[in-house]
């Protein structure tokens, strides 16, 4: 019967691959190296990305697929083990195939079994290059469960995976993204009356979760530029000819808690609607690379009824969370792709397959709009959601059954001419007297009543104008300088580091000289910025390891002076003084490329660093794919820049060619005419060639 299986297999993938015609699929590589890719069906146009994704990023791509499979520590060590035991814990699989029957409609399941194809045929033909070979073929349901993992992690569940599953998580193998900013200018606001939107991720600038810039066209309507994860069918956040639109993470309350009732003798027994049900115990080995050898590190997980479970010192917790169920994102980020107008566009917005994200959008009729987005389910209001739930009752257990999307934060057209998220409220998305009142919508959605650093800014600089350029729009979204009132959402009580007492704390008075002279800008040649990020790197160590990150944190005085201490000692340590400039502390590093690098947490132009060699600190989130269009008479005008280059691979002359560009706050033009594309090629070829 086995052989039979793999026969069968092996027939339906070799029909699936006669539909596919190489010589139909044009990939054109242009003068940084990213991939134009023509094919003649959409199905043909995802072979051909695949393909190009492969081409520049296969190592990353069968992260992805590694850790869906719980098999990524064989290959990355601690740090895939910790994405392998998530996968098993938040059970991919499982949610995946109950849901997959019928939830993709014949259309995609052919751009996805095409998407499939072109990864399947480059692993064939490239056997060198494959960590595991027992991964492949690859077919939709790892493709699914790969979108389950990652909307799980972008609508912040692990968060609380942190602060229930002690140990799973250390600060150096931190999986969590920053921020981002998307900003949308209608004609309102613009002095040439044109339609402005910016696409500022926040995202890891390397691994999985990094931007992959491509175009894809096929005769069949498809016409995206943009930027795309390593494994993903067609562009997250991008333009096409007529619409453009990005996402940013959003921090409502998409995850629920549990504690469950144990019984008092019965091992692994809890109390459900007044009945002893029994836990279901489930285990997962991970062989994790060591050097040369592979150790077995098994963890012992368990299903309630509410779902996922662990065992902690405290108890036993379940945790529920809607991410579970967005095996439909994929095709809804497709028909958006495909999307003409905003009609079409809000048609794939309400299939309501995305588990969370906010929307910023524009487009060339000079619509705008700014959607809080997000899977909320019906919850009992008598809870309070955002604490720890009582697990021995079927009332605190949701179904799947989600509010629809006119009960969502949604701002379309203000008389203002903007909107706007960064990370923040969503009452906060707009010129201040169209903003949403909190207390119009559902209260057990969590809706973020904080702002960040990066929104006040904003509306600080947005206020200084009427009407503004398109060099304006991008003077605000390269700004370097911290809000009048330095307070971010998670720390709201930062001024307590520029009161500290030169005679209460005589060690650090040069420090706090040095600080008292700070303009609150993050240049590169700034000389006093450096104390400033290197202290905030103590503190945000300091609440990750608390757990609370994530939350609204007003820190002791005492904290501000243990984290100034270590910013004063590792300056003078590897620097020999506290004012210099920062460019010489931060770096933007690739390769046997390095640079000074500009911003710190929070700026507009966002930067993350971690330690790196000789006392310097390293990018690694931030500012990452950045992407402006201009809807003009004579069509969209768009300028993009990554932070490194279009390829990952070390060998690649594309590897690092965007760096300066990316430091020198500089956009290269960009075009969707695919004429244009072919008159600056620098190579044509099919795959396979």
């Amino acid at each position: 019967m086995r052989f039979i299986t793999v026969v069968y297999l092996l027939l339906c993938y070799s029909l699936c691959h006669a539909q596919i015609d190489k010589k139909n699929i044009t990939i054109i590589r242009d003068q940084w190296g990213v991939p134009h890719i023509h094919g003649t069906t959409d199905a043909e146009a995802a072979y051909g990305l695949a393909w190009a994704e492969a081409e520049d990023c296969f190592p990353i791509m069968q992260e992805t697929l590694l850790a869906t499979k719980g098999k990524l520590a064989s290959v990355k060590g601690k740090d895939g083990a910790i994405r392998d035991f998530i996968a098993f814990l938040i059970d991919t699989e499982g949610a995946v195939e109950s849901q997959i029957e019928g939830a993709i409609s014949p259309e995609f399941q052919k751009v996805c079994e095409a998407y499939l194809q072109g990864i399947n045929d480059y692993a064939a033909s490239h056997p060198k290059e494959v960590y595991r070979k027992d991964i492949f073929p690859v077919d939709i349901n790892d493709l699914m469960e790969g979108y389950v993992l990652s909307l799980t992690f972008m609508t912040n569940v692990q968060y609380d995976l942190i602060r229930i599953f002690e140990s799973l998580f250390t600060d150096e193998h931190n999986p969590l993204a920053t921020g981002s900013n998307g900003i949308a200018l209608s004609s309102n606001k613009t002095k040439n009356g044109d339609t402005y939107l910016i696409a500022n991720s926040h995202q890891p600038l390397e691994g999985p979760y990094s931007w992959y810039e491509a175009h894809v066209v096929s005769d069949e309507g498809w016409n995206m530029l943009g930027g795309t994860f390593p494994s993903a069918p067609c562009i997250f956040v991008g333009t096409n000819p007529n619409l453009s639109w990005t996402h940013t993470v959003n921090y409502p309350d998409f995850t629920d808690v549990y504690q469950l009732e144990m019984h008092p003798k019965n091992k692994l027994q809890y109390k459900y609607d007044g009945e002893w049900k029994t836990l279901k115990e489930r285990k997962h080995t991970s062989k994790v690379k060591l050097g040369p050898v592979r150790i077995p590190v098994t963890k012992k997980f368990y299903w309630s009824e509410y779902g996922p479970t662990v065992k902690n010192k405290n108890g036993f917790y379940a945790i529920r969370f809607p991410a579970r169920w967005s095996i439909g994102a994929a095709e809804q980020w497709f028909k958006m792709n495909k999307a003409n107008n905003k009609q079409e566009f809000m048609e794939a917005v309400e299939t309501q397959g995305l588990p969370g994200l906010n929307i910023i959008y524009a487009d060339k009729e000079d619509n705008i709009f700014f959607l809080a987005n997000g899977l909320f389910p019906e919850r009992d209001p008598s809870y309070d959601w955002q604490q720890v739930l009582p697990g021995n009752t079927s009332t605190t257990k949701w179904e799947p059954n989600f509010m629809p999307l006119d009960s969502l934060v949604y701002i379309s057209n203000p008389k203002s001419g903007y909107v706007f998220n960064s990370n923040n409220t969503p009452f906060n998305c707009t010129g201040p007297e169209e903003n949403p009142n909190p207390d119009d919508y559902p209260q057990t959605i969590g809706y973020l009543k904080e702002n960040t650093a990066r929104s006040l800014r904003f509306q600080e600089l947005m206020a200084k104008y009427d009407k503004m350029s398109y060099q304006d729009l991008k003077d605000v979204k390269y700004d370097l300088r911290y809000p009048e009132v330095l307070s971010t959402r998670t720390l709201q009580n930062m001024d307590v580091l520029f009161k500290l007492s030169k005679e209460k704390y005589p060690d650090l008075a040069g420090a706090i000289d040095a600080l008292s002279k700070w303009n609150f800008s993050t240049d590169v040649d700034n000389k006093q910025a450096a104390l400033f990020t290197v202290s905030l790197q103590y503190l945000l160590k300091y609440m990750f390891k608390r757990g609370t990150i994530d939350q609204n944190n007003t820190l002791d005085e005492s904290v501000y002076v243990d984290a100034l201490r270590f910013a004063r000692k590792h300056l003078l340590k590897h620097f020999g003084k506290l004012e210099i400039e920062l460019g010489k502390v931060q770096v933007h590093k690739r390769g046997d490329v390095e640079l000074g690098i500009w911003g710190a947490p929070e700026i507009l132009s966002a930067m993350y660093t971690m330690p790196g060699k000789k006392g310097k600190f390293e990018s690694f989130s931030g500012d990452s794919y950045i992407l402006m269009v201009q809807f003009t008479e004579e069509g969209p005008i768009i300028e993009t820049v990554n932070c490194f280059g279009a390829s990952s691979r070390e060998d690649s002359p594309h590897y690092t060619d965007q760096m300066q560009m990316f430091v020198n706050q500089e956009l290269k033009p960009m075009t969707l005419d695919w004429k244009e594309v072919q008159k600056n090629a620098k190579r044509q070829y099919h795959p396979g060639e």
